[in-house]
């Protein structure tokens, strides 16, 4: 039976207040001479905020500056310039630590420990008292799949039941804002499976959780809300139906034209003149063979129904055909791709 989550004291902040308020934060790892290293900056100029109830998402590929962040908030580090905050109060603060549970990318239990005397270790490093951690203990236990398998030497635990683990010394506390540096890094499918179930749970008991990942799909499956960094910058930011899927669907075009024409693109950009439709540099043109005339596919971005319309009428007065059309919601990892090839081949700024 699954256990619901409950809170063994709630913690009181004003409800217009964001959990997570970042503006301007930069971070830079000074070089040195003499080893002849070059200054590193992990974070340039970045902005988000993140609301109550909302499973906040970073997505990008390593070595964008998600950890370097995480720790910023958590006060491991002291950001360069910039501030961020929690509740509305400066972060790092032991004030503000305290309304956190963390699960770092590589937390380490020690062997000599069952489960539940695991969690009763971090339920005294919080602070609790025997009767909290014993119900907090049975509660989360059963949360986490790990109530049959509680007085085991975690020594036989495997990675996936340890992230479990990790998840409910995460929650011990009851904090406000639970933080997750890579929960399923390293993790076999079951293993992914099983934690972020685990996640899905306790978004839907309305826990506000900050999730850092390089994973698409599990970004995509538990967040409500994401921001997509790549090299140091929130690259976009937003709710997760704005940044997986478009408003106006990119469109697929297989369409023949006459012999007499000499370039494709002037036929093209001919047919949206008077449109006000203007068609991207990098707009693809492909040859579709096995035809008895010249036949192309080109893919639109964002192309509105009036200026599809026209390009249709155009091709039919020039006694061109249409072959097909086929409309391509643009998807989270379509965003993702073009955010962080854009930022890869762009220029250093």
């Amino acid at each position: 039976m699954t256990r619901q989550l409950t809170s063994s004291e709630p913690h009181a902040h004003p409800l217009d207040c964001p959990i997570v308020s970042v503006q301007g934060v930069e971070k830079t790892y000074r070089g040195s001479r003499l080893l002849r290293r070059d200054s590193i900056h992990a974070l340039r100029g970045v902005d988000l905020t993140a609301d109550r109830g909302n499973v906040f998402g970073l997505l990008g590929p390593n070595g964008a500056g998600k950890t370097t962040l995480i720790k910023v908030l958590l006060g491991v580090i002291k950001a360069t310039a910039g501030t961020a905050s929690l509740f509305g109060s400066t972060a790092g603060t032991a004030k503000t630590r305290r309304r956190v549970g963390y699960l770092p990318e590589a937390l380490r239990i020690d062997r000599h420990h069952t489960a539940r005397t695991a969690l009763s270790f971090y339920g005294k490093l919080s602070g609790l008292d025997p009767s909290t951690i014993r119900h907090r203990s049975d509660e989360l236990l059963a949360i986490v799949g790990l109530a049959s398998r509680d007085r085991e030497s975690v020594r036989r635990f495997s990675k996936g039941m340890l992230q479990r683990l990790g998840l409910a010394q995460a929650l011990m506390h009851d904090p406000d804002l639970l933080v997750l540096d890579e929960p399923t890094d390293g993790l076999d499918p079951v293993g992914r499976s099983e934690v972020r179930g685990v996640i899905e749970r306790l978004r839907d008991a309305g826990k506000t959780i900050f999730l850092n990942s390089h994973i698409l799909h599990e970004v995509e499956v538990v967040c409500t809300h994401l921001a997509i960094m790549a090299g140091g910058r929130v690259l976009a930011s937003g709710p997760m139906s704005e940044l997986a899927s478009g408003d106006v669907p990119d469109m697929q075009v297989d369409f023949a034209i006459p012999d007499q024409v000499t370039s494709t693109r002037d036929f093209i950009e001919n047919a949206f003149r008077n449109s006000g439709y203007v068609i991207p540099d990098q707009m693809q043109i492909e040859s579709l063979p096995d035809s008895d005339q010249p036949a192309y596919r080109v893919t639109l971005s964002k192309l509105p129904q009036q200026h599809l319309d026209l390009l249709v009428d155009t091709i039919r007065e020039t006694q061109g055909s249409i072959r097909s059309i086929i409309p391509h919601r643009v998807t989270l990892e379509d965003t993702f791709m073009r955010l962080v090839g854009n930022a890869a081949s762009g220029p250093e700024r």
